[in-house]
C-alpha cells in the first residue's frame, strides 16, 4: 500500500518533534495516563478484539490499550518515542504478568513491514505527531487488508481541547502547526483514512476527569502532563497566575461537581476504521 502524503512547507516538523519528545519526556506522563485506562477498554469492545489478533499500539504511552489488548489474549507490540513511557507500561505488564512487547518508535516512521497487523491502535497518542498524514499513512501501511485502526481522539470542543486552546494563547504553537484536537473532527478523520478505508465509523464518547479539586488537577497535570508542565516552565509569574486562571475557570465552565472536588467530562472521537 502506498497512501499519498502531503508535504507541509510551512513549518519545521523536525524541531517541533523534539520540542514534543521533550515535553513528554518531561515529569511523568504515566500518573495521568493511568487514570485513563478506561478508554482503552473501551476501544478494544469497539474493535472487537479476537484472542489471535496482532496489535500494534501506536504512541503507546504508558500502555493502555496495550495492556487491554493483552488481556484478551492478544499479541501486543507497545511502541513510542518515548522511553520512560515504555518503561512504565513494561512495569504495568510485568506486574499483571501481561506478555507484550516494547520498542522505542515513531509514529511517522514505523519500524514494521507493510500490512503486518491485523489491528494498529492508539488512544491519545498519535493525535500528537507533527505530521498527521504521515503518521495516519503509516497506520495504514502496516495494516492488513481487512484489518482494523482504532483511535480514541479528543474533539476540539471537549475539555482537553480547550485546554490546548488555552496553553495557545500563552504559547502560540508554530505557524502551519496543526492541532492535535483536529484528529477529534470527524471530517479531518475521513480525509487521512478514507481513501484506504472499508468503513470509517465513529462515535462520540467521554471521558470524565475525577480530581480531589481543580487545583488538584492543576498541581497533577501542572507537575505531569507535558504540555501543561512545560507551558508553565516556560512563562514568568506573573503569566504563570494568569495561566492558572484561567484554567480554574475553564474547569468551573465544564464541572458538574459540587462539593469542591472535580468531575469534568471530556468529549473524544472513538473511531473504527476498516482497512480496504
Amino acid at each position: 500500500m502506498s497512501a499519498v502524503v502531503k508535504p507541509t512547507d510551512t513549518v519545521d516538523l523536525s524541531g517541533l518533534k523534539r520540542k514534543q519528545q521533550a515535553a513528554w519526556s518531561s515529569g511523568d506522563y504515566s500518573v495521568v495516563g493511568t487514570t485513563l485506562q478506561i478508554v482503552g477498554e473501551s476501544l478494544c469492545e469497539a474493535l472487537d478484539l479476537h484472542s489471535n489478533e496482532r496489535v500494534l499500539d501506536v504512541a503507546a504511552g504508558n500502555g493502555n490499550v496495550s495492556l487491554a489488548a493483552a488481556r484478551r489474549w492478544c499479541s501486543v507490540i507497545a511502541t513510542d518515542y518515548v522511553p520512560s513511557l515504555l518503561e512504565r507500561a513494561r512495569e504495568r505488564a510485568a506486574a499483571e504478568r501481561l506478555d507484550i512487547e516494547f520498542r522505542e518508535a515513531d509514529a511517522e516512521a514505523l519500524p514494521f513491514e507493510d500490512e503486518c497487523f491485523d489491528v494498529v491502535v492508539s488512544t491519545f497518542g498519535v493525535i500528537f505527531a507533527p505530521d498527521h498524514e504521515r503518521a495516519a499513512a503509516e497506520m495504514l501501511r502496516v495494516c492488513k487488508r481487512g484489518g482494523k485502526i482504532g483511535l480514541a481522539n479528543w474533539t476540539p470542543e471537549s475539555f482537553i481541547g480547550q485546554l490546548f486552546k488555552t496553553i495557545g494563547k500563552y504559547l502560540p504553537p508554530p505557524p502551519g502547526a496543526k492541532s492535535p484536537a483536529l484528529w477529534g473532527v470527524r471530517a479531518r478523520i475521513t480525509e487521512l483514512f478514507q481513501p484506504h478505508a472499508a468503513a470509517v465509523e465513529a462515535a462520540q464518547r467521554h471521558f470524565v476527569f475525577r480530581y480531589r479539586s481543580p487545583q488538584h488537577w492543576i498541581e497533577v497535570f501542572g507537575g505531569f502532563y507535558g504540555p501543561v508542565l512545560k507551558a508553565f516552565a516556560a512563562l514568568d509569574i506573573p503569566a504563570q497566575a494568569a495561566l492558572q486562571q484561567d484554567l480554574l475557570a475553564l474547569i468551573a465552565k465544564c464541572n458538574r461537581a459540587t462539593d469542591g472536588t472535580m468531575i469534568v467530562p471530556s468529549e473524544y472521537l472513538e473511531i473504527v476504521i476498516t482497512r480496504r
